[in-house]
């Protein structure tokens, strides 16, 4: 949904310019964001994650379990095809490998719309080493 400039509330076009001072780096803290367009950091931290400008891509977040043999270099394949994807890591916690293979929890958000978590999904597969692939969250 697209909405005109002039039609948001102030609080709404001054928390937009407020993420784009932090966003530039013009602005190192919220607080100093907040003062430059005269907007208390309560109505920004009320409003900030609702509002994006139309040139920001809205990131996704996805959370795969898998099983990876215990090798080296199974996990780092793995991160290296979520980064190719666009995805980039929050959390990761694995098992102690039971029988050489370790269960592994991978939260990542994707922000590149031209690649889908069906891609990397299905890229996943493919790599050696790594064994039965789901996406178990998505918010």
């Amino acid at each position: 949904m697209l909405v005109k400039w002039s039609s948001l509330p102030e609080v709404m076009q001054k928390t937009l310019l407020a993420k784009q001072l932090l966003e530039t780096e013009e602005a190192k803290t919220v607080h100093e964001a907040v003062q430059k367009v005269g907007l208390s950091r309560s109505a920004f931290y009320k409003y900030k994650d609702s509002l994006f400008p139309v040139n920001t891509p809205r990131e996704e977040i996805f959370t795969l379990s898998m099983h990876l043999t215990h090798r080296s270099g199974v996990l780092s394949s793995v991160l290296s095809a979520m980064a190719a994807f666009g995805g980039n890591i929050l959390t990761i916690h694995q098992t102690i490998p039971l029988q050489g293979i370790a269960h592994v929890v991978i939260s990542l958000e994707m922000t590149q719309p031209e690649h889908t978590i069906t891609d990397l999904l299905a890229e996943l597969r493919k790599l050696a080493g790594v064994h039965n692939v789901q996406l178990i969250g998505r918010g």
